[in-house]
């Protein structure tokens, strides 16, 4: 491959990228003749270290990186969320009071990182990408308070702009849902440009697990397909989400 074991070590790892043509030339190494996938991956490879992310490379968790690379690849991306409100569609305010909320606590430097990275990811909502962006939330992310009740109003009015926009639907599962029991999987399910390319990002208490195997992706694109199944459809969902707000 004319790779040293260190610099092969170093890509694995994600350390290092490699050039559309070297990724070009190590398919054909591998007999790979996908020529949709082999396009995918070049194109992945030739912005590899230029995404707006890297300029928080060593400033936050490595899976921060990973989560706004897969975000800004995805060609559609479905998510489930059982106990917050996603990521992108949260107010600073909201953001800011998760952060301070984790144990152990953390500096006021690296509080004001996150926060910020986490606002800079949601620029790609409105951004040229246009991305396909499908939620489903229980209605007890949309109860639970990340501070108080000004704070929770704010959120759900913030929830109800986000469902605005034209790329994006917010529906909810509501508690009352029948069948419901056993799919409180918080998951992001990204679509990549190829099927050889969706990932899984599933929440847990140790951070984010990437999962990509077909096996496990067919399972996930099946419970989210549950998910949807019980949630309430658009307008309904909007309607309880005004609910929940006039009564905060």
């Amino acid at each position: 491959m004319g790779f040293a074991e260190t610099r092969i070590s170093a890509v694995e790892s994600a350390r290092a990228g490699v050039s559309a043509e070297r990724a070009r030339y190590l398919a054909g190494q591998y007999a790979c003749d996908d020529a949709a996938f082999v396009d995918a991956l070049a194109a992945m490879a030739g912005e590899s270290g230029r995404g707006w992310w890297e300029e928080y490379r060593g400033l936050v968790p490595l899976g921060y990186l990973e989560l706004a690379e897969l975000e800004y690849h995805a060609v559609h991306l479905r998510t489930f969320q059982s106990v917050s409100i996603p990521g992108l569609l949260q107010t600073e305010a909201q953001v800011r009071a998760l952060f301070a909320a984790a144990v152990p606590k953390l500096p006021e430097e690296e509080l004001d990182l996150r926060v910020r990275f986490r606002l800079w990811r949601q620029e790609f909502l409105t951004g040229e990408h246009g991305t396909r962006y499908d939620v489903v939330i229980h209605e007890a992310a949309l109860r639970i308070r990340a501070a108080d009740s000004k704070l929770a109003r704010e959120q759900l009015l913030h929830l109800l702009d986000g469902s605005e926009l034209p790329q994006v639907t917010v529906r909810v599962v509501p508690f009352d849902a029948d069948g419901f029991a056993g799919l409180c999987y918080p998951m992001l399910y990204a679509r990549g440009p190829v099927p050889q390319l969706d990932t899984v990002l599933m929440d847990t208490p140790h951070g984010g697990a990437l999962v990509d195997a077909e096996a496990q992706l067919s399972r996930y694109r099946g419970l989210l397909n549950k998910v949807e199944g019980a949630a309430l459809g658009v307008v309904e969902s909007r309607e309880l989400i005004h609910r929940l707000a006039h009564d905060m």
